[in-house]
């Protein structure tokens, strides 16, 4: 298999109260919404994970998902929290703005040596702030993932995805498939690895010639495969062929094609407006 030429597009997290969310990642993070889309039942690649229900999907960011990393922020009608695990380590962010708007908002905040001031989502995801301007034009600077194995992941997310490590210790690798996006990080922990049932889905873009590949690469070495090559589609958009993944640790891992993920993903100007309507009309959540 010749070299992925991939992007890092985003983190799914599964959220419990949009109103909450909104507010925390809007007013606290200071990020956008790109596009918010409502599906009136399950998705075939679990984008919503193993619910057969109403669900909808909330792209947050910095700027376009064209050149930006984002967070995906799945919300399943009905269900309203998820038990945390151990699996998620945090998102990195380089900023100067958003520890005013914590403080404004009186949201808690604590200080973490190496990391950062560490604030929490309402649904417990760890967002590492570092106060210093963002080195490129998108503040997200990475992403971690917590593994039981360094080597085997290392073996798995180098060797078999092909993407670049940046750096490693004896605890931690940097990887990513190149340019100025951000990096994933994993991090070896020593207590058993524990993904409950708010576990993620990192995903990424590569060119839809590289997917068949991809696949069968995975497939000769006897690596996880949770859904092979399908097409996706979203009401009124563009679809997308999908390979869902999982490493060693069962990480899931979602490579689109690059063409239609493009279309897919453009910014929609009534983004914020189409939340709102949403999550007042909510009978979940009525206040």
């Amino acid at each position: 298999m010749s070299a992925i030429p991939g992007r890092a597009l985003h983190y799914v997290f599964k959220i419990g109260d949009r109103a909450k969310n909104a507010f925390f990642f809007r007013q606290i993070l200071g990020m956008k919404v790109l596009r918010h889309e409502e599906f009136k039942e399950g998705c075939d690649a679990e984008c919503n994970g193993p619910y057969d229900n109403r669900w909808s999907k909330t792209m947050v960011g910095y700027g376009p998902e064209d050149s930006h990393f984002v967070i995906e922020l799945t919300y399943n009608y009905g269900v309203s929290s998820y038990k945390m695990g151990n699996d998620f380590g945090g998102v990195t962010i380089h900023s100067t703005e958003i520890l005013p708007r914590v403080a404004k908002h009186s949201y808690p905040v604590t200080k973490v040596a190496g990391k950062g001031s560490l604030i929490t989502s309402p649904d417990g995801y760890k967002f590492y702030v570092i106060e210093q301007p963002p080195a490129s034009s998108d503040p997200v600077q990475s992403v971690e993932l917590n593994v039981s194995n360094l080597q085997s992941s290392r073996k798995y997310w180098h060797e078999l995805l092909q993407m670049q490590v940046l750096d490693e210790n004896n605890q931690s690798l940097r990887l990513s498939y190149g340019g100025n996006q951000a990096s994933l990080q994993i991090t070896e922990i020593k207590e058993p690895l524990d993904r409950a049932k708010a576990y993620g889905r990192i995903a990424f873009a590569i060119p839809s010639a590289k997917q068949p590949p991809l696949h069968e690469a995975v497939k000769a070495v006897g690596g996880s495969i949770l859904k092979p090559l399908i097409t996706l589609d979203t009401p009124g958009k563009a679809t997308v062929s999908v390979l869902i993944l999982a490493d060693p640790d069962g990480h899931e891992i979602c490579f689109v094609d690059e063409e239609g993920f493009r279309e897919l993903s453009q910014v929609e100007p009534d983004g914020d407006q189409s939340l709102d309507k949403y999550i007042e009309k909510d009978p979940f959540q009525q206040k």
